[in-house]
């Protein structure tokens, strides 16, 4: 339309030309013309360079692997945004119509809105445990609603005005958009998910994979986190955890026909849970402690 505002697409790339095959002409797809493209690769060797260079983003930033930091990168991006909006969408992740983009850029027109994000459908290959995450977070009776606090940057905007008050806490290397939607919460900002804007993307981790996210991601809330390590103890965090989300998983691949994966669900369960617990408190040490001191 002729009075949509310009918005700026921020893209992050690693090794996912599989991906931006459909990715890229997927952005050209949309009903919403008025955009540019930002892009920031972090030392791809898979074709992916040549795949975006043909695309002919407005900016094409190369780092090295070494030099990747989630909000450095980010918070680079929308420095170089020449909008208002930044829209952020990983090169792993499809949008599924032409109607990605308007809703997420309708839900930034609120002043007072902070982010939004969109939802997520899991890819074909996805394994249950994984899928059935996808369900919980962003699915039709998505639990995700009754936590006290989701967001995902994989499909998602921001509002420069409001990020240009602080950004992205650049010390963190997981849970940085978190963090910042936190922060966005706690200075009276709203957070919205905006489910008609849908993106196809998901992971299969293995469990040391399944570990390590979930350190990472604890480690980080350790920074922001209201209350205190006896919120996380071991037996409600680890051992009760497990159960119910394995219980979960239960009920999911019993409706979906995929019981035979559920053994492996609940052994990425137990790491995911045991990874949450160590990097909640590791994080406790290395961010909270020396500031107390």
């Amino acid at each position: 339309m002729p009075d949509d505002p310009r918005v700026s697409i921020i893209m992050r790339s690693f090794n996912e030309g599989w991906a931006l095959r459909e990715t890229l002409p997927a952005l050209k797809e949309q009903d919403f013309r008025n955009w540019e493209l930002i892009v920031i690769d972090s030392g791809s060797t898979d074709g992916s360079v040549e795949l975006i260079r043909d695309f002919a983003p407005n900016h094409f930033i190369q780092i090295q692997p070494h030099e990747y930091n989630p909000s450095r990168v980010m918070n680079q991006g929308m420095r170089l945004a020449a909008s208002e909006f930044g829209i952020f969408l990983n090169a792993d992740a499809t949008p599924q119509g032409s109607n990605w983009l308007r809703p997420l850029v309708e839900g930034l027109k609120d002043k007072q809105t902070a982010a939004v994000f969109g939802r997520q459908i899991p890819r074909p290959d996805c394994k249950a445990v994984f899928a059935s995450d996808y369900d919980r977070c962003f699915g039709p009776k998505r639990e995700s609603a009754t936590w006290d606090h989701f967001f995902s940057m994989v499909s998602s905007g921001l509002r420069k005005d409001i990020w240009s008050q602080r950004g992205f806490l650049e010390n963190l290397q997981y849970a940085e958009d978190d963090e910042y939607t936190r922060w966005a919460k706690n200075q009276g900002y709203n957070i919205r998910y905006i489910q008609e804007s849908i993106a196809m993307h998901s992971h299969n981790y293995t469990s040391a994979q399944a570990f390590k996210r979930s350190f990472g991601d604890a480690r980080a809330l350790a920074a922001s986190w209201s209350g205190s390590p006896e919120d996380f103890p071991w037996f409600k965090t680890v051992a009760l955890g497990t159960v119910s989300d394995s219980l979960k998983d239960f009920k999911f691949c019993l409706r979906n026909w995929r019981i035979l994966e559920w053994p492996f669900a609940v052994w990425i369960r137990w790491r995911q849970r045991s990874g949450r617990w160590k990097g909640f408190h590791q994080g406790w040490k290395d961010y909270r402690i020396p500031q107390a001191g």
